[in-house]
């Protein structure tokens, strides 16, 4: 398992194009990793928290925030959030090498447990707003989140040299 900092990369930035004017008073980013769309958030959102499985990312981050958890998804915090944003590991895997990319079989099982995780920390209305790509089984985490509950629409999508870049909102 890599210790590294996932630092911003295309979907990083392709997410920053759609989320950026996004303003209201409590947001989550899971997977903060450097930081980088937990800083653009609190730049609009009256309390930011950033979550990582990662401590040593988290101590180390590029981009330093006050609020950060090191947890599982989601999973420590007990906060409603009007909207949530993950740069998701989307890679279909095997195993799960790299945390920060791996999302394990069809990649679908790592995104999974992440929005199983916040869906509970979901404010009335509240959106979670999540990349992934075409190399994944996205249909499938997209069907999820409609068993869950979720209404979801795909707001974007970005094609690169060897997959498509897709952001999906999932609304309560």
């Amino acid at each position: 398992m890599k210790n590294e900092e996932y630092p911003p990369s295309e979907d990083t930035f392709f997410m920053v194009d759609n989320i950026e004017n996004e303003k209201g008073n409590f947001a989550l980013d899971v997977g903060s990793g450097s930081g980088y769309l937990t800083k653009l958030l609190s730049e609009n959102f009256s309390f930011v928290v950033g979550t990582d499985i990662n401590f040593d990312v988290l101590k180390d981050q590029t981009y330093k925030t006050e609020n950060i958890v090191c947890c599982n998804g989601s999973d420590a915090l007990r906060i409603k959030f009007d909207f949530i944003v993950c740069n998701l590991p989307y890679l279909a895997t095997d195993e799960i090498l790299d945390i920060a990319t791996d999302g394990g079989k069809d990649g679908f099982e790592i995104p999974k447990k992440i929005l199983d995780s916040v869906i509970g920390n979901m404010a009335e209305n509240g959106r979670f707003v999540f990349v992934t790509s075409s190399l994944s089984d996205y249909q499938k985490l997209i069907e999820h989140a409609q068993k869950l509950g979720l209404k979801t629409r795909i707001i974007a999508k970005k094609k690169l040299f060897f997959e498509e870049l897709i952001l999906v909102e999932a609304q309560l």
